[in-house]
């Protein structure tokens, strides 16, 4: 499951004691750390249903800087900086535990056993019906009742990495799912001003995996209340339809002449009103779109957005099949988030990269199934650039890079 001894966070003094930092306080107030040497520590968080959390912080030379909790293995914020050199949270979220205790939306989580929906919490393996806990309505959706996002990690930082391992073993029929689950997850902040996501999973029975992150976007920074300005990009030809339920049919639909065509850069709210039936279900985007092939590498760019305001921009890539992008079409105000500001409609977005929704009913969808023997590997890069957008650009004439 990895080169490194996986120990829980806050309860190995001697390992953890080089990352406790005499900054915690300004950590605290999550003020971005000056360019410098890589860095990696720690700060205590609280505790959960009698268990410990930290907070660890990862920095690179740019100043750019991470903050992942064990609690629900969460980005809690992610400073970068816009083309004048000014840091900001790109993140959307809580400035407590407790916000992240009460979450319904999923901000910044790491999402299983099964990221997305579930039909009816059911689906067949090997002849055995397995019925799993339903969250939705009759829907199991990201993992069920109690998933991944409400567990507590165990971790192992790494300041030669620049990373954190988190591991979670998840136990026979959590959540309905067969087979003991030991999964380990790495975040890592590079050099080049990537997090990187790695993902790794072994069962000791047959299963179903699907593991993604689930962080709301906004490369405007903590100020803005709204993304439809944004330029997105997406390297599919095809997506894949929902019904009422916003359970795939089944199909794979082809992009051209709909909303669902970001083969070229557009503003994410330029299409939002159009009468489309797939919209209306989806209240706006909430779709997978199937990705192109992967080329020589086995990672593949599924999308790049632009903040024509800021200067930043962000390209995902993933060994994934899918990506689900959400316009935060379900946020409505009623969250109040950092700094006291309301979660806004569309004040934020996610990009999902995972397999495909509802895939243990869909032999003709990427299998799921993990078997004893085998690992489940999954790696997503979210790409951070500042300077590549002229501020005078009008958003309509933006071309992806």
């Amino acid at each position: 499951m990895g080169d490194e001894a996986v120990v829980p966070a806050l309860r190995t003094p001697s390992c953890l004691a080089p990352f406790l930092l005499a900054s915690v306080s300004a950590c605290a107030a999550h003020t971005p750390r000056l360019p410098g040497e890589p860095r990696v520590w720690m700060e205590p968080w609280g505790e959960v249903e009698g268990q410990p959390v930290a907070l660890y912080h990862l920095a690179n030379r740019n100043g750019v800087r991470a903050a992942i909790s064990t609690y629900g293995g969460r980005l809690v914020s992610l400073h970068v900086p816009d083309r004048q050199g000014r840091f900001d949270d790109v993140v959307r979220g809580y400035d407590e535990l407790a916000g992240y205790e009460q979450d319904p939306a999923y901000f910044g989580p790491l999402i299983g056993r099964f990221a997305n929906r579930i039909a009816e919490g059911r689906f067949t393996l090997d002849g055995v019906e397995i019925q799993l806990a339903h969250n939705e309505n009759t829907n199991a959706l990201h993992g069920g009742v109690r998933g991944f996002d409400k567990v507590v990690w165990q971790a192992t930082p790494s300041r030669e990495r620049t990373s954190v391992s988190l591991r979670y073993v998840s136990p026979h029929r959590e959540e309905g799912y067969p087979g003991t689950l030991e999964v380990v997850v790495r975040y890592a902040l590079t050099e080049t001003n990537e997090l990187q996501i790695d993902y790794e999973a072994k069962t000791d029975r047959p299963t179903v995996v699907n593991l993604t992150n689930h962080s709301y976007f906004n490369l405007a920074g903590p100020d803005s209340d709204d993304v439809t300005a944004h330029l997105m990009t997406i390297d599919a030809e095809a997506y894949t339809p929902v019904d009422e339920r916003l359970i795939p049919t089944g199909a794979l639909a082809s992009v051209e002449g709909t909303p669902f065509d970001f083969r070229q850069p557009h503003a994410i709210g330029a299409r939002l009103g159009v009468v489309h039936e797939q919209l209306q279900r989806g209240k706006g985007y909430d779709h997978n779109w199937v990705l192109r092939p992967a080329g020589s590498s086995p990672l593949r760019r599924a999308c790049r957005v632009e903040d024509p305001g800021s200067g930043r921009a962000l390209e995902v890539l993933t060994t994934a099949p899918g990506l689900q992008f959400y316009s935060g079409n379900f946020l409505d105000g009623r969250l109040t988030g950092k700094g006291g500001r309301p979660q806004r409609h569309r004040s934020a977005f996610v990009l999902e990269t995972q397999n495909f929704p509802d895939a243990p009913n869909h032999r003709s969808f990427p299998s799921s199934v993990l078997r004893p023997g085998q690992t489940y590997r999954h790696t997503s890069v979210y790409r951070f650039s500042w300077w590549d957008i002229p501020p005078a650009t009008p958003p309509k004439t933006q071309r992806a890079r």
